[in-house]
């Protein structure tokens, strides 16, 4: 019988051992930040090289984070009944690639049907320039087809110099028109409405955005509201290099971060750019290893100029100035990003090589909401041939009739055939007779979705695109190309924004809710439960940052609606553990030992938890399925709550009251009951 108990005893100190373990990780995930200072620490005092934890921030929704809640009615009226759905999520995949580009983290576009209306919802959470999305997603998707471009560079000859100079001049004219309107009374809003040349803002009061000084075109402007306040109208159109500008300035806002930071590269033999390899993969790694154990902040530029293989920044001790996201590869910029200002990480590896980076510096500037009314100069770029290397062959999506997925007939291979009309058919031919031996590029919404290389000329107005495709791939290249040779014009039918002050606002009232919540039920269960309260307290606790990683780690959206669904998971934690305490109370009053009335106090109350849990999954099963993204958010947080604060009742209390109760035996009553048992 002893050798049983020190068998138990021995699986509960492993558990207890297990729950700290679970506890350490997912409290480490959800701050990494504070372990990541540790880490440094430990890496500069002994030299292991321990990884930092990434530094993942919670995804907050529009409610939260400010942004637009905007819904679209699809028009499929001219398209056939079996293609609506295909050629909605087409739209879908369009509008998503577009926000996408626009800057917007984590954007949520859903298609949904209403009766017979197809309809597509668009959550854009943290944007800013709402008007500009807006114009953005409306507009037809456009696909075309460009081949390369020969035309050689030239100068512009004397005759077209003159009529450039000439149109500028008009141009310059018209601003002193814009300018003595404005003296003359006239509003700012009609200005745009009759002189503005930018078709983009136009239909918007001339609202541009928000500014930030690395647009370098637009300098001027930026320099100029710098000394100007919301409201003021510039009192003389701003030059710029590509015309002239009567602007408006709206409120600022902090803009994206900039950071300053340098860095030694050790490339290696067959890294991109690495011109002179001294290292294999395995030697550059333990090279930048060895500089990143010697770098300090003293060293590093003396350290760069002698090992760093990146030759643009050896002279400079390494030093890559200030840039901001984009500017850098994947990579190295999450990497520098994560830093904190003084600290030096690595190796890092890119394509380039493998990095020792040194932060020196972070700010985020302040970026200006501007409108204005705009007067276009006439460019040497308007008259000389295209340096793009892609130039337009007038065949487009207007031609295309159908794409859809094949298979090779001998080699099985998977492949995407076009079909065009008669106008189509035509030009293709004409188009790859003159570029057999050379790629054509199919553009959507501007950017190339496959560049085929053209083997011969081709009749018959069908093509296929070959490639490394699998068929998820083709079908989602299809589906592109349905959507620019059938484009569904959308319709803005609700919007709904919310501001970043007031999304903060709501996140704030909520946070000291939920904490304020949380603490009161904790002091509850210490006041009337005491002993198997404070367990109780640790395992809500645990289970709290439990959860929490586990929101983090699928990447759960949290809105107001899930959190107040995360909440409500924490009283049904609670009202698990009450169950179980209240049985066990009854077994103790019955007369049955403390150990004796902890096992059969889980064991009894089980199937009321498990009951109760199940009714409520499956409602949140219903309201996902059947429910707008809010709802939706708030039956998923729910039902991650709920299935961890099983978890946390059954197991983690369970385990921490069989932890303590051979140190209670003698006291059990006194310890649930209140007093002792007569």
């Amino acid at each position: 019988m002893k050798t049983q108990d020190r068998h138990i005893r021995s699986k509960v100190r492993w558990g207890i051992a297990g729950i700290f373990v679970l506890f350490l990780a997912a409290f480490a995930y959800d701050v990494p930040a504070v372990f990541n200072r540790g880490i440094d620490t430990v890496n500069k005092t002994v030299a292991l090289g321990i990884p930092h934890i990434p530094e993942n921030p919670f995804q907050l929704g529009l409610d939260l984070q400010g942004g637009a809640h905007l819904v679209y009615q699809a028009d499929v009226t001219d398209i056939p009944f079996a293609d609506r759905a295909v050629a909605v999520e087409g739209v879908r995949d369009v509008i998503e690639r577009r926000v996408n580009a626009f800057g917007v983290g984590e954007p949520n576009v859903q298609t949904a049907k209403v009766g017979d209306d197809y309809r597509l919802n668009v959550e854009l959470a943290g944007i800013t320039d709402v008007n500009r999305a807006i114009t953005m997603i409306g507009e037809t998707p456009i696909l075309e087809f460009q081949e390369e471009n020969n035309v050689p560079p030239r100068a512009l000859t004397a005759e077209e110099q003159a009529q450039i100079d000439e149109e500028n001049a008009a141009a310059k004219e018209k601003a002193v028109l814009v300018v003595n309107a404005l003296q003359a009374g006239q509003d700012f809003d009609s200005l745009v409405q009759e002189y503005s040349q930018d078709d983009t803002s136009k239909n918007n009061n001339g609202y541009v955005g928000f500014v930030p000084s690395s647009v370098a075109v637009l300098a001027p402007i930026y320099e100029w509201a710098q000394t100007h306040a919301e409201g003021d109208v510039s009192q003389d159109t701003i030059e710029t290099d590509i015309g002239y500008h009567l602007v408006k300035r709206g409120v600022e806002q902090e803009g994206e971060p900039q950071v300053a930071a340098s860095h030694i590269l050790v490339c290696y033999l067959g890294a991109s750019g690495c011109a002179n390899p001294l290292y294999t993969k395995e030697e550059a790694r333990a090279k930048a290893q060895d500089i990143f154990d010697q770098a300090n902040a003293d060293n590093f530029a003396q350290l760069a100029q002698e090992f760093s293989s990146d030759p643009s920044v050896v002279e400079n001790g390494g030093d890559l100035g200030t840039f901001g996201k984009g500017a850098m590869v994947p990579a190295f910029e999450e990497a520098v990003y994560n830093a904190e200002v003084g600290q030096i990480v690595g190796p890092v590896e890119s394509q380039f090589g493998f990095h020792v980076i040194y932060k020196t510096g972070e700010s985020a500037e302040t970026e200006y909401e501007i409108s204005h009314v705009f007067i276009r100069k006439t460019l040497d770029t308007d008259i000389l041939p295209s340096q793009s290397p892609w130039m337009p062959t007038g065949l487009s999506g207007k031609q295309l009739e159908r794409a859809e997925v094949v298979t090779d007939g001998n080699t099985g291979a998977v492949q995407v055939s076009l079909q065009f009309d008669q106008e189509g058919t035509e030009l293709f031919e004409e188009i790859t007779g003159r570029n057999v031996g050379k790629s054509i590029a199919i553009f959507l919404d501007g950017a190339p979705i496959s560049i085929p290389s053209v083997n011969q000329a081709i009749g018959g107005g069908r093509a296929v695109i070959t490639g490394s495709f699998t068929v998820k791939e083709a079908q989602v290249l299809s589906q592109r190309l349905n959507t620019g040779a059938l484009p569904v014009s959308i319709e803005l039918i609700s919007q709904q924004s919310i501001g970043a002050s007031l999304g903060a606002e709501s996140l704030s009232k909520s946070m000291k809710a939920g904490i304020l919540g949380i603490l009161l039920v904790m002091v509850f269960m210490l006041l009337y439960y005491r002993l198997p309260g404070l367990v109780s307290v640790i395992s809500l606790a645990i289970y709290i940052i439990l959860t929490l990683a586990i929101f983090k780690l699928i990447g759960v959206t949290l809105t107001l609606a899930g959190i107040a669904g995360f909440i409500l998971s924490i009283g049904m934690a609670v009202d698990a553990n009450v169950l179980i305490f209240e049985r066990l109370k009854e077994e103790l009053r019955a007369g049955r030992s403390l150990k004796g009335a902890v096992e059969e106090g889980f064991l009894r109350a089980w199937s009321s938890i498990r009951d109760g849990n199940i009714s409520t999954l499956i409602t949140c099963a219903l309201l996902i399925w059947f429910g707008s993204s809010f709802v939706q958010g708030f039956a998923a947080t729910l039902a991650i709550g709920v299935l961890l604060s099983m978890f946390s009742a059954i197991t983690i209390t369970r385990v921490m009251l069989r932890f303590v109760v051979p140190w209670f035996q003698e006291y059990g009553s006194v310890l649930f009951l209140g007093s002792k048992k007569e």
